[in-house]
């Protein structure tokens, strides 16, 4: 039996690898957690169609109940590495209260070369046909390598082969589950001692929420950085990608940290739902998240209530006073 091709799936202007999640762009590089990869491939075998917050759950959490905030934030996440302003959006546009679409275009490349045989229409060739293709390449040595593949039976047949090995990899024994704060040095084993505050999005339905959204971007700064041993990028620098459409590693880059905190702004009749993120700056990876509601009254205590909170979390993974040299 033949190997099967790795497919490149092409997404507006980026280059994704369906299997390893690995998407590239103008020379830059990011590398999709599982979960974000099998989110972005079931709104890729439905270009331009709402896929619901079910749908993706299903596929992002097969046989493990979460909210939908666990979907809310893994879009969040994938936007924000893919550079995607949810404002004007270019890959996944949200359509209230029913779901996500995946508005860039799409399409896919192959290598000619051998593929996975199997029964039924895999949109491989074979047979007669196989034959001839092999004779009609006598003469053709200067072939394009890939080809371009319209989207139709054979790239939803391909989804979905990834989509299964996306599959896999989140039912296999491991711990994929957004970590506790004992399981972060697993993940995260440099200490937080630089970290930048992204401008928070206001996901409202109205979209009406952008002063405070920036206002708690601005309270967990001031917070944040009189955490001892803790350097935390000003607001100006921060609030220069706020609307950007620049991938985590770039903007950990051009601001010199290690960790980026973004979140987002979501509100329902009575309640503000505040959700914050904790990123790995080299790969976008999520290493901690947590999510806060509050009755929408007094929307000054509640900024200071929440930068409180995270402050009290995030402060576990700053150096300590004894981890210095002096100190020992």
């Amino acid at each position: 039996m033949h190997t099967t091709a790795r497919t490149t799936l092409r997404l507006g202007d980026w280059q994704l690898d369906t299997i390893s999640g690995v998407a590239t762009r103008d020379g830059g590089r990011i590398q999709l957690e599982p979960r974000a990869l099998a989110l972005l491939l079931r709104l890729a075998e439905r270009p331009g169609e709402v896929v619901s917050i079910d749908a993706l759950l299903a596929r992002g959490w097969p046989d493990v109940i979460v909210s939908q905030d666990s979907v809310y934030q893994a879009i969040t996440s994938l936007r924000r590495q893919l550079g995607d302003d949810p404002r004007q959006p270019r890959y996944i546009a949200t359509v209230p209260r029913l779901g996500y679409r995946l508005i860039a275009d799409v399409s896919a490349t192959t290598p000619l070369g051998p593929v996975a045989e199997s029964p039924g229409v895999d949109g491989s060739p074979s047979g007669s046909d196989r034959t001839t293709i092999d004779e009609g390449r006598e003469g053709r040595e200067h072939r394009p390598s890939r080809v371009p593949v319209r989207i139709g039976l054979w790239l939803v047949v391909m989804l979905l082969a990834a989509s299964a090995v996306a599959a896999y990899q989140l039912t296999r024994p491991v711990n994929t589950e957004t970590p506790s704060m004992a399981s972060l040095s697993v993940l995260a084993p440099a200490r937080l001692q630089t970290l930048a505050v992204l401008p928070f999005l206001d996901l409202t339905d109205a979209m009406n929420e952008e002063p405070f959204a920036d206002g708690m971007t601005e309270e967990l700064i001031v917070r944040l950085s009189k955490v001892p041993g803790l350097k935390v990028s000003a607001p100006t620098a921060s609030f220069q990608f706020k609307d950007k459409q620049v991938p985590v590693p770039e903007i950990a880059r051009s601001l010199g940290v290690s960790y980026l905190l973004d979140g987002s702004v979501r509100k329902s009749e009575r309640t503000l739902r505040v959700s914050v993120r904790l990123l790995r700056a080299d790969d976008g990876f999520v290493v901690w998240s947590d999510t806060y509601d509050r009755p929408h009254e007094d929307k000054l205590a509640m900024q200071d209530q929440i930068a409180g909170e995270v402050t009290s979390a995030l402060e576990r993974l700053a150096p300590r006073a004894t981890d210095s040299p002096a100190g020992r």
